[in-house]
């Protein structure tokens, strides 16, 4: 995709942190399994996590698991803070890209359902505070994407509306449900071709295939 003709600059950047920014889906996986084992269920495949796990803890364990959802979210948490920080990972051209955004004068924000104390200790660790300026991740609103809140908690104070010039980037359909609801540009990075038919109720205005294809259509 190319970027629609008339389109203007944007003046704010969100973006998703999981497997947008990072490649964290090994981290997911492995929490999956361990969580999925000591419950006594089956566990999903990579695959079926990947297709699965885009909302936050709070929204789909208790769905998934019932009245065991705390003990669930123990156990995953016990398997996240033992490895998540040693296998974090930027994603190809990540750092380009958030640097671009920077050059052009962009407000860059991270909105996430990763719990926001973890996702803000994965972004000390990387020492990307230079270049994104606000980390709202899971329970620090009231409600977690797709809801818009995370999106209003990460503009605000900045005197920046959101519209057509706050990108919203992510790669899952929540991501793009998030951008919809609050008014800002749904971009869609990566997203494997069996997603297409999840977006048709909240599209994508821009698609690019990876970080470095964003820096491009920047």
């Amino acid at each position: 995709m190319s970027r629609p003709q008339g389109l203007k600059p944007p003046r704010a950047i969100l973006f998703d942190w999981d497997n947008t920014l990072v490649d964290t889906w090994p981290t997911i996986v492995e929490c999956y399994r361990d969580t999925f084992t000591a419950l006594g269920h089956t566990p999903w495949t990579a695959q079926e996590v990947k297709d699965r796990a885009h909302g936050s803890l709070r929204d789909a364990f208790p769905a998934l698991f019932g009245v065991r959802a705390g003990e669930a979210e123990k156990v995953f948490y016990e398997t996240f803070f033992r490895i998540h920080l040693e296998r974090l990972t930027p994603l190809p051209g990540a750092e380009e890209l958030l640097a671009r955004c920077n050059d052009l004068g962009c407000y860059v924000a991270v909105v996430s359902n990763k719990v926001g104390d973890n996702l803000r200790a994965e972004l000390a660790h990387l020492g990307w505070q230079r270049w994104i300026k606000r980390a709202v991740g899971a329970r620090d609103c009231v409600r977690d994407k797709p809801a818009p809140d995370p999106i209003y908690k990460a503009l605000d104070g900045t005197g920046i509306a959101p519209d057509e010039t706050v990108w919203m980037v992510g790669d899952t359909p929540a991501d793009l449900k998030c951008a919809h609801a609050a008014g800002c540009l749904p971009v869609l990075v990566g997203g494997a071709e069996e997603l297409t038919g999840l977006l048709l109720d909240h599209p994508p205005r821009l698609r690019a295939r990876n970080c470095n294809h964003l820096v491009a259509l920047l």
